[in-house]
């Protein structure tokens, strides 16, 4: 296939991405076919790199988030804006971690308001959320309150938006519809059943058969609000059913939903008072399948999460292979997964980069979506959870000697993959293959 041909290939299915985004930044869907993905030589992996560049897919993968992202600012301007970056935030706030009452007097006297205080209590700690004052840009807010208390955390409120899409069709039930003597009752499954799992993500949809028998405890809105993308990375942590299960079949699953359907859904501080949850439940291992930009409050909670024995997964996100680390799985002290394809080889669209830990399937395969249906799911999102699942089946509750143990464990039984030893694409290599299950075709 010649390059011209090729580019056209990537540049059809990556644009076809732009509507299976999530329905806070849903885009007008592109009248485009679903291409077969073009076989890339993969050996050695500098001829792939060499063909992305040829071919403008970094370019692509680049715009497909800033039309993602200026959608969202665009159909939301009175409650969002973007950073100086561009990353979305909400309009007017600011987070401060753990801010002392000078600071927060201080702060009133400027002519903040409090407009809510998020108590952390696995972590002793507390996030407040502060009003910018009337006429007063959120961009001077933040620069105002670094200067009067430099001692103080603060960010903007910054949004965190899933790491992979489902597309629209759905997959037919009854390859899914196997007895259930496929795989022994919950009480049998040794290891499996004692696993506790957190997830921050959108909601679940309980319902669904991947989660019957299942314990399930919500966190985070008053109404139950399910999302395709929460389901799928739900049933891929703890899901069983039929001949379908997730990577901790029959686990405990501590599920917070950050989103709630509102259109500032996935804001930090919702984020950090997940953790907070996820810490005083006494979760070991937590998978946030969210990317975003850096937060220094969210890297503070993080730390706090880690320094208690907590492990926190998180996707690499779906930019391309140049582009810069997407967070919190940036952060040194989370676990950081990419995602691989039925052939093993990298997604083109995932992120790179030496924070990369392990590989894990990302495509070519089933999960639990909407309406009790099934999915075929693509992007890190998807390969997070089944990482999640392995470490949680190695560790029982948060400590920080069993943490490392688990991740050396993990590491021990990688398989390498690309370049000799560690590398940016794959990490320390590829965990749960045999986890994938296969999609059957769309109907």
């Amino acid at each position: 296939m010649t390059p011209a041909k090729l580019a056209v290939c990537i540049g059809s299915w990556v644009l076809l991405s732009v509507s299976m985004a999530h329905a806070q930044v849903r885009l007008p869907t592109l009248p485009v076919p679903v291409p077969d993905l073009p076989r890339l030589p993969v050996d050695p992996i500098g001829t792939v790199n060499q063909t992305l560049e040829r071919t403008g897919v970094e370019d692509r993968l680049r715009e497909l988030r800033r039309l993602r992202i200026n959608d969202l600012l665009r159909t939301n301007r009175a409650v969002l804006e973007g950073d100086p970056r561009g990353a979305p935030i909400v309009r007017s706030q600011i987070v401060a971690l753990d801010p002392t009452v000078a600071a927060l007097t201080r702060a009133r006297s400027a002519g903040f308001e409090i407009v809510r205080t998020r108590t952390l209590e696995g972590l002793e700690t507390r996030v407040v959320v502060l009003l910018s004052p009337r006429g007063m840009s959120t961009r001077r807010a933040l620069r105002d309150l670094r200067t009067a208390d430099p001692g103080g955390i603060y960010d903007f409120n910054h949004l965190y938006l899933e790491s992979g899409e489902l597309p629209t069709s759905k997959l037919p039930r009854a390859e899914f519809k196997i007895a259930q003597a496929a795989l022994p009752p919950l009480a049998a499954s040794a290891g499996t059943a004692r696993a506790r799992l957190g997830l921050i993500d959108g909601g679940i949809d309980r319902s669904h058969a991947a989660f019957d028998e299942l314990a399930v405890h919500e966190y985070g809105c008053d109404q139950v609000q399910p999302t395709a993308h929460g389901t799928a990375v739900a049933s891929l942590l703890v899901g069983r059913t039929g001949n379908f299960h997730g990577a901790a079949p029959g686990g405990e699953l501590y599920a917070a939903d950050v989103y709630c359907g509102a259109s500032s859904g996935g804001a930090v501080d919702a984020v950090a008072a997940a953790f907070g949850w996820m810490a005083r439940e006494r979760v070991a291992v937590v998978n946030i399948s969210l990317v975003g930009p850096p937060n220094v409050m969210l890297e503070q909670v993080i730390k706090l999460m880690t320094a208690r024995g907590h492990l926190v997964v998180a996707a690499v996100g779906n930019d391309g292979p140049s582009a810069a680390p997407l967070f919190p799985a940036a952060y040194p002290e989370v676990v950081a997964v990419t995602a691989v394809d039925r052939r093993q080889h990298v997604l083109l669209e995932a992120c790179r980069g030496r924070h990369v830990d392990f590989a894990a399937p990302g495509s070519n395969m089933a999960a639990a979506s909407l309406q009790h249906s099934y999915a075929q799911v693509r992007g890190t999102s998807f390969a997070a959870p089944l990482v999640a699942g392995l470490l949680a089946l190695r560790i029982q509750a948060p400590d920080r000697v069993q943490a490392d143990a688990a991740v050396a464990s993990l590491r021990g039984m990688a398989m390498d993959l690309g370049a000799r030893g560690p590398d940016k694409i794959y990490g320390n290599g590829l965990v749960g293959e045999d986890l994938r299950v296969p999609a059957p075709a769309a109907e």
